[in-house]
Order: C-alpha cells, then structure tokens, then sequence
C-alpha cells in the first residue's frame, strides 16, 4: 500500500485537510494529535457555541506581512457558501444566522457538535486518528517523510503540518510546527499575540470592570490607520470585547517599537459635532446628558477625569470644560500598559510566509511533500468567524493537494 498522508494537528485545518484528502480513493490518511481529543480551539469559540462563519468574507481586515493578493486568493479558494453547505451536507451541522452579529453558529448552539461532527465524518472516510501523539521530528527521507512522534514513528508519503501556532496554550498549542517549519528553510516571520485583551497598570478602570458597550476604536501606527468598531468590556484588569481584540495587534507590536501606538475610543454614535449640540440644547446635570449615549458610571468617570463636579449642569459648563468632556467622549486614548499575552489571544500573528507555499496547493517551495495550514500561516482576520473561515479553506487546500501529489505519484 501507498504510505500514507500524515497531519499532524487535529484542530480546525487539520480535521479539514484529513477529510478532504481522505475522500480520493485508496488514499490513506492518519492524524496525530497531541492532546487525548483534538479541536479544542473549537470547543471554546464563540464562548462554546463556535461561531463557525462569518456571513461574508473581509479580506481587506486580514493582517499579514506577506503578499495581501495571496492572502485573498488562499481565502477565495472555498466560498464562505460552499463551506456552509460542507458543514450542513457533509458534516452534519446545521448553521443558523445570527443576524445581529452576522455570524454562523451551529443551531444547536454547541460547539462540540462541531467538533465531534468533524472526527465523525473523518473517520467515516477512514482516517485514522491517533491521539496523545505529540510530534517530535520531521525527517525527509526517500519517497517523503518519517514522522517522529512520542508513540513512534510513522513513514508517510506526504505530511500536512496543522499544528495551530502559539495562542491559548492551554489547548495544546506550542508552537512546534512553526520552529519545525523554521528548521526546514521557511522564512517565519515574527509571531505574536493577536486578538487578545489589553491591559492597564495601574488599573485606572478597575471600578467600571464589568462595564459594557458599542464603541469605535481607532488608532495610527507606522502612518497606518486602523479602526475597529463592536462590543467593549471593562475588566477588572484592563479592556477586552471583539472591538478591543481587532485593534490588539497594532499594540502588541508597537510595545517593541520606541513610540507606543495611541488608541482612541469614541464612546458612542454621537462624533464631537453631535456632542456640541446635544450640551447646546440639553439642560440638567452634565452626567445626567451624557447617560442619554454612555453607561452612567462610564459618565461619571469621564466627568470625573474632566475636573468636574458629580452635581455640575450643563448650563454651569465653560467652553474649556466642555471642549474637555466632548474629546474623552470622541478622541478618549485609551491608557493600555499592556496585553494578556498568548494565554488569552484568539489566535497567533506572524508565522509562515505565505510565499513559502504554492497557492494552488499550499505545497512548501522548500519541502516537496510538505503542506501548510492554518494559524501555522502568516494571516489571521478579526473575530467573528473570519479565522475559522481561513482555517478550513487552508485545510481543504493543503488536504486537496497532499491527495493529488499521491495520486500523481502511482503508474
């Protein structure tokens, strides 16, 4: 018999890749895994309901230092349309729209029925998969690889590396594709934390912990201008929420530079002409206006910080003090320290350049027989979906082409 095609990685692109080069004939497919389940990224998303798509596809939100023309291609390779009929059809997972968050979620609100409907059908198609086996080596050898893992070794015909990149750790995620990959020749460029909650020390905002509200978000670094617009959350350590974790990078990555990026909150739909007439033609209490558009405590602390009075009205206001309050309510910059690192990000930044593998296959110019996927590459999108949608398209790409390079192999 052929050797096998073996992925390493039993998460989101590799369950994926599994299935898909599984489904050519007389192909036989083993997944090592390290963890005693597998897809345990996938058991917590969506905080255990998995949001499993995003409605449409953003690519120009992606963040990558490779080539933005082959992050849209990689994307485009399977429509946001036929993975949900992949997940409805063939995985057995019905998706319902949330139409607030434009968001997929499994109907039953379940991540595990994501999960286990991925392994289901991997094993229906005959792949075998083999837990609690860490990987420990990759060695080229005649006609492709001897997979090194803690159980023993496995030669394969072709590997397909979904190893996940460095975030949540507590997942299994350890980085090892990645310096594999880096031993192997790969250009990997810097990773880091993404999508992962910011810090302040001291914790100015730790009495509005648990605050929560709809801002826009934006920043200027390196004459780039980003924004970021949704749900913000004070914690009792800092600030988090989908608005806070898709701006995150952008201060991950200036804490090694010498300027520090400045992130600037505008706390409500109202922009500082709005604000100018609403205290123009208002009355009462300062803070009791500002209520009307932010979360009361969230008011007093801005009218705090402002210099004024709890019991200071409109009326009483001077130019300057309400010039004061109009910019912490449209321009606030937001006093970050810090991040909470890899153990709280959604996913890992940086890591293979996209121009080390083919874009029709995701074959390693450096490595025949060698695939890559996933968090492993060098994107990741924002949250809601985007980063599960990258997954299974880069899965499926990397699984198609392992499969061809078989086949293409046989007399």
């Amino acid at each position: 018999m052929t050797r096998p095609i073996v992925i390493v990685g039993a998460g989101a692109a590799g369950l994926v890749a599994a299935i898909t080069a599984a489904a050519t004939p007389a192909v036989k497919v083993i997944v090592v895994e390290k963890t005693r389940d597998g897809g345990r990224k996938i058991l917590i998303s969506g905080g255990g309901r998995c949001n499993v798509l995003p409605v449409a596809l953003q690519p120009e939100r992606f963040v990558t230092a490779s080539s933005p023309a082959t992050l849209r291609r990689l994307l485009r390779s399977w429509p946001i349309d036929d993975q949900r009929a992949f997940f409805e059809r063939d995985v057995g997972v019905e998706l319902a729209l949330e139409a607030e968050s434009a968001k997929y979620f499994p109907r039953s609100n379940r991540a595990r029925d994501v999960r286990d409907g991925l392994v289901a059908l991997a094993r229906r198609r005959g792949v075998e998969v083999v837990c609690e086996s860490a990987l420990t080596n990759l060695v080229a050898v005649e006609s492709g690889w001897r997979v090194e893992t803690m159980t023993g070794p496995i030669e394969a015909a072709a590997v397909v590396l979904a190893t996940g990149g460095l975030s949540v750790p507590a997942t299994g995620s350890d980085g090892m594709g990645l310096r594999l990959a880096a031993a192997l020749g790969h250009i990997v460029h810097d990773t880091y934390p993404a999508l992962t909650p910011l810090v302040a020390d001291p914790a100015v905002h730790a009495s509005l912990s648990g605050v929560s509200l709809t801002v826009r978000l934006r920043t200027k670094w390196q004459g780039k201008t980003r924004q970021a617009a949704g749900g913000f959350l004070f914690t009792h350590r800092g600030y988090s929420g989908p608005s806070v974790l898709d701006i995150s990078d952008v201060a991950v990555r200036s804490k090694t530079e010498t300027t520090r990026a400045t992130i600037r909150a505008q706390w409500s739909a109202l922009d500082a002409t709005a604000w100018a007439r609403e205290f123009a033609s208002a009355g009462g209490r300062v803070t009791r206006v500002m209520a009307r558009h932010v979360p009361e405590r969230l008011a007093e602390r801005l009218a705090y910080e402002a210099g004024l009075p709890s019991d200071r009205s409109v009326a009483e206001l001077r130019r300057s003090e309400r010039l004061a309050l109009i910019e912490r309510l449209t321009a606030y910059a937001l006093p970050w320290s810090g991040d909470e690192g890899y153990a709280k990000a959604e996913v890992t930044g940086g890591g293979v350049a996209l121009s080390e593998c083919d874009p029709r296959t995701l074959e390693s110019r450096r490595q025949r027989g060698l695939f890559l996927c996933g968090e492993m590459l060098d994107a990741f999108g924002p949250i809601g979906g985007h980063n599960f949608a990258w997954a299974w398209a880069t899965g499926r790409l990397a699984g198609l082409g392992a499969a061809e390079k078989i086949r293409s192999r046989r007399p």
